[in-house]
């Protein structure tokens, strides 16, 4: 099996030790199910063209240009060379800025891993001595890349005998978690009720095991895909319906702890204030009736 191919090469530089590294990407997404827009009548693959969006004639390659909308319809055009101007030009070194404790880590800030190795025998000394101080102080480095003409925040932790980098996200990358949670009631929840989770909780306990996560969409579109190119019929699996009641919290609970689901029959007392309305019987024998019509 040929080698990886290198997204990155350079240095890592902590104060005065510098050892060569390269990069590779931690995740791919080689394996999933792609689909290409086809001409249904000829079976050829569709291209993509650029319309204007006003006269709806075909723009070509040099006819396109950069914009940024400051009001609506209104845009400044930015030249390619402009735009290189402030790109940054990447010296190919990992700088390390600081070290910070691995829980002070807000996971929201997480964006794309790598895995970071030794560039040849070379700087593998240098490398094992950074890598084993962050492992004995349980550390993760913060430090400086430029991927692609943009300057990224990495964090960079041991990972067996290499070491695992993770570009952060910025700031304003973020999003602020009040503008979602502020208008999130606080009801008075019963001892028992919690207690009661806790056990549910207690009975699911794990460990994290990626090997156990399975892509079950995925493996029906592969399915879907071989059936298709073998010529074999496909059953299309008519959706079920949602139960239309809405059980009391307490008592699906205790289902919950038993394994069980409750009963759909039992409804919501006049202290429950959530109750699902059943489909009115006219909009299903409406449903029927088109059915039977486009048949």
């Amino acid at each position: 099996m040929a080698p990886p191919r290198a997204y990155w090469k350079g240095s890592l530089k902590l104060s005065l030790v510098t050892c060569p590294v390269v990069l590779y990407p931690a995740a791919t997404s080689v394996e999933k199910t792609k689909f290409h827009m086809i001409n249904r009548e000829t079976g050829n693959r569709l291209k993509q063209q650029m319309v204007d969006a006003e006269t709806g004639d075909i723009v070509e390659k040099e006819q396109k240009g950069r914009g940024y909308e400051i009001s609506k319809g209104e845009y400044v055009e930015i030249e390619k060379e402009e735009l290189e101007a402030v790109q940054i030009e990447s010296n190919h070194t990992i700088d390390i800025d600081n070290f910070v404790p691995r829980d002070e880590i807000d996971r929201r800030y997480l964006n794309n891993p790598y895995y970071i190795a030794p560039d040849g025998k070379a700087g593998a000394d240098a490398f094992a001595v950074i890598r084993d101080a962050m492992k004995d102080k349980d550390r993760v480095a913060l430090a400086r890349i430029v991927l692609t003409n943009r300057e990224h925040i990495i964090a960079i932790e041991p990972l067996g005998k290499g070491l695992l980098g993770t570009t952060l996200r910025f700031p304003y990358e973020v999003r602020d978690e009040e503008d979602y949670f502020d208008d999130i009631k606080s009801p008075k929840i019963s001892k028992d009720m919690i207690d009661l989770a806790v056990h549910i909780l207690d009975s699911k306990a794990s460990h994290f095991d990626p090997s156990k996560f399975k892509d079950e969409y995925e493996t029906a579109l592969k399915t879907l895909v071989k059936r298709k190119a073998a010529g074999k019929p496909v059953k299309v699996v008519e959706k079920e319906e949602k139960p239309d009641n809405v059980i009391n919290l307490m008592d699906a609970l205790k289902a919950s702890l038993k394994g069980g689901k409750g009963k759909s029959t039992k409804r919501a007392s006049s202290s429950r204030p959530h109750v699902a309305r059943k489909r009115p019987a006219k909009k299903a024998a409406r449903s029927s009736a088109r059915h039977r019509k486009a048949s």
